[in-house]
Order: structure tokens, then C-alpha cells, then sequence
């Protein structure tokens, strides 16, 4: 899915467990930059979601997409980084040199208060050329 800005500003999500969300706001995967993609994970009632396994991603492990005309980029893994939900995140939406895909979910315990997770987890990526 494209999306943009929630209504409090932060990162529209896809709509359901099996979908990615692009932030079209950035570029896209394989463009200069870092674009970033999102995912759910920790659906309700145990469902599986798209992002369950991202939090065992490490430094070398390979991530590849299909874009929208069928082409398949492979991304090389960096390392990760735990944020709170309500951190000001730049390095993640970073405009750096490069070809960079971020990938991003919810982490942590569910909090009622928030309406979502204590946490987010980012897995940094740069394009193999």
C-alpha cells in the first residue's frame, strides 16, 4: 500500500496483517534515500502478520522486494534500532546518500492508553548494487 501521514502526523499503517505499507512521502524502494516500509506485527487473536519474524533479522541477512513493475531489489541488512512510538525518528525517514530501505513495526506490550505498542522496532537496510 502508498500511504502517507496519519492524522496525528506519524506514518500511516497498512490496513491489515498481510500488507506492507510504502511512505510515499519518501522514495522508493531502489531510489536514492531511505524509503520506508511498514508492516504490523503481533496481530490480534494470534493471527500472523507480514513483520511477525523482523525482530530476528541481523547484519548480513539479505531482504529483497518485488516493486510495483516486477523488479526484485535486494536490500543487505545493517542492524536494528529500538525506538518509543512517540521518538522523533529522522534517521529513519533520512534523506542520506545511498540507497537505503528501513523497515518498520511495532515492538514491546500493547499499551491501552497509546491504542498500540510500546515500542518500534526499525531494521536499517542498503541496496546491493
Amino acid at each position: 500500500e502508498s500511504v502517507g501521514l496519519a492524522k496525528d502526523y506519524s506514518m500511516a499503517v497498512p490496513k491489515g496483517p498481510d500488507d506492507v505499507a510504502w511512505y510515499n512521502l519518501g522514495p522508493r524502494p531502489g531510489e536514492v534515500g531511505s524509503a520506508v516500509i511498514a508492516g504490523h506485527t503481533n496481530w490480534k487473536d494470534g493471527k500472523k502478520a507480514v513483520f511477525d519474524g523482523l525482530s530476528k533479522l541481523k547484519k548480513g541477512d539479505i531482504v529483497s522486494i518485488t516493486d510495483d513493475k516486477g523488479k526484485i531489489i535486494s536490500f543487505v541488512v545493517q542492524g536494528s534500532k529500538i525506538y518509543s512510538p512517540t521518538a522523533v525518528a529522522t534517521d529513519v525517514f533520512s534523506s542520506a546518500s545511498g540507497r537505503h530501505l528501513n523497515l518498520i513495526t511495532c515492538a514491546g506490550d500493547w499499551d491501552k492508553n497509546l491504542k498500540g505498542s510500546t515500542k518500534r522496532i526499525v531494521v536499517f537496510t542498503d541496496m546491493v548494487e
